[in-house]
């Protein structure tokens, strides 16, 4: 299981789900152009001490990250699916992409994805902060394939 940050634009957004990935031992991969030069002091403040701990690999673009996933799906958290997250069944190899803050993904990226699925709220809500989302989704996902540090099999 990843987590992948599409062209991130809040260095506060990036540094929670840094620190995330450290403290579920998942892997982050950020897609530049990132909104923030990662030496950030917001980044920073927001990752804490628990950046030196993130295991994060940056890309260029997305298709230099997509021949990277090679057959791994793509999993989109997007507001604009029709499938929840929770009766998705997501598997241990899975890449959880959330696109940046403020347009998500582009189309041509949008149609690359194995799957999108999205978080019920209540109307007339329209979007959660992007490391909610992501945390949210990444916690269903790891409690369906037994992946929570220390879980038991």
């Amino acid at each position: 299981m990843r987590l992948c940050l599409y062209q991130p634009e809040i260095p506060q957004n990036a540094g929670t789900l840094l620190r995330l990935g450290a403290c579920m031992n998942i892997p982050l991969d950020i897609i530049r152009p990132c909104g923030f030069a990662i030496s950030d002091r917001q980044l920073k403040r927001a990752g804490m001490d628990y950046m030196v701990y993130a295991e994060k690999t940056f890309y260029d673009d997305w298709e230099s990250y997509k021949i990277s996933a090679g057959s791994e799906r793509l999993i989109l958290l997007d507001t604009k699916a029709t499938l929840s997250y929770v009766n998705f069944d997501f598997l241990p190899t899975d890449r959880l992409v959330v696109g940046s803050e403020s347009t998500g993904v582009p189309e041509s990226v949008y149609h690359t994805m194995d799957h999108h699925v999205f978080i019920p709220m209540h109307p007339p809500m329209r979007s959660l902060n992007v490391a909610v989302a992501a945390s949210m989704v990444l916690g269903e996902a790891l409690r369906q394939t037994h992946l929570f540090y220390g879980e038991k099999r």
